[in-house]
């Protein structure tokens, strides 16, 4: 995973940990999704336009 070993991975996540504390992980996770599901969606509109104006165009 990106060049990434096991042990890196580990200290990441305890860093993570360390600023952030174990009650807002599942607060940042759920803000990181959203914003995940919300760039999925404006990439999948601007999809949908490029291929009506395709059609247009023919």
């Amino acid at each position: 995973m990106f060049g990434l070993g096991m042990q890196e991975i580990l200290v990441i996540a305890l860093i993570f940990l360390l600023l952030f504390g174990g009650k807002k992980i599942p607060e940042l996770m759920k803000g990181l999704g959203k914003g995940v599901k919300s760039f999925k969606e404006g990439m999948n509109e601007v999809t949908e336009v490029e291929e009506k104006q395709e059609k247009k165009d023919e």
